[in-house]
């Protein structure tokens, strides 16, 4: 049992349980904030009904949300969401949602392995930079203490 910020006992619902889950259930499940699933709900990748002013977020919202998370860490846009939920929706089974998916993953791969050799030409420029200015201290230092002896 866990407790509400008035310290009452609250039993949290198992989520894999529910079917229904509210905003607020959402938001501490994926450790985001309200004001970012309102965000996904305007952009339209998720549609909770409503009852009164209450959000109701179905099992299909909840993994959207999930899908949506997990594609934003692969470095996926919200428009790439979009596209593959409405492959999703408009697409009898999920051969062409998986064959855009993949084609996704093989850019996003291809633009990540350029930025690693980009990254990979900088590293090798600065050590070059840090070894001209190591060699470049040393010879000062030897220079400095020669003139100190003479």
């Amino acid at each position: 049992m866990s407790q509400d910020k008035g310290g009452r006992p609250v039993r949290l619902r198992e989520s894999a349980n529910a079917t229904t889950f509210t905003i607020s259930d959402l938001a501490k499940e994926f450790d985001i904030t309200t004001r970012a699933i309102r965000y996904y709900e305007d952009q339209g990748l998720i549609t909770p009904a409503r009852r009164g002013s209450r959000r109701i977020y179905t099992r299909r919202d909840r993994v959207r949300l999930g899908l949506i998370l997990r594609g934003k860490r692969l470095g996926f846009s919200l428009q790439d969401s979009r596209e593959l939920f409405d492959l999703y929706d408009n697409t009898p089974g999920k051969h062409a949602q998986m064959a855009h998916f993949m084609e996704l993953l093989g850019a996003r791969r291809a633009m990540l392995q350029r930025q690693m050799e980009d990254i990979q030409a900088i590293l090798k420029e600065i050590d070059a930079a840090e070894n001209e200015a190591r060699r470049s201290f040393a010879a000062r230092e030897r220079g400095e203490s020669e003139t100190e002896r003479g």
